[in-house]
């Protein structure tokens, strides 16, 4: 839609070529960074992305039916919650697994407003050079766009909630 051709989108992103390539023949299978990557080029989010790659226009999203994504590096998985019909606001929720680690740019979160709440475990939340340690029932609004971290240092899963509001 953009008009963007292969090298536009590998310069927007700062994903190569060749491995965008491999992600469009289906010889590769993204991470949750490399997605963040790519979907910060198309100012996206990657729930978005994945609800628009793989859902309709329904305003009821029943968890059977909700979008679920696995990365394939770290097990980390996120459930696109909230229904793809064109809202501004995304909900999702991720299950981190014990000593899982997921990074995204900072160009990932410029045109978002972002917040996360912690429903089981503990988070590790590094907002640029700010760390916040999340528990059960904590909930953070992210301040401006920063480099990222998302961490769970402990033996057991984390699950967390990321509500999304999109700029317009």
């Amino acid at each position: 839609m953009r008009g963007w051709s292969l090298s536009d989108l590998a310069t927007q992103s700062g994903v190569s070529r060749a491995m965008i390539h491999k992600i469009e023949r289906g010889e590769s299978s993204p991470t949750a960074s490399l997605l963040g990557k790519l979907c910060g080029a198309f100012q996206l989010t990657v729930s978005s992305l994945i609800a628009r790659a793989e859902a309709g226009g329904q305003r009821l999203a029943r968890r059977a039916e909700q979008q679920v994504w696995t990365d394939p590096e770290t097990g980390y998985t996120r459930r696109h919650v909230s229904p793809a019909a064109g809202s501004p606001v995304d909900i999702v929720e991720v299950d981190l697994p014990a000593g899982a680690h997921v990074a995204y740019p900072a160009s990932s979160f410029v045109f978002l407003r972002q917040y996360i709440w912690v429903s089981e475990g503990t988070l590790v939340f590094i907002e640029g050079d700010i760390r916040h340690e999340l528990n059960a029932g904590d909930c953070l609004l992210l301040g401006p766009a920063a480099d990222c971290a998302f961490r769970n240092e402990t033996a057991a899963s984390c699950r967390y909630v990321v509500t999304v509001l999109k700029a317009t």
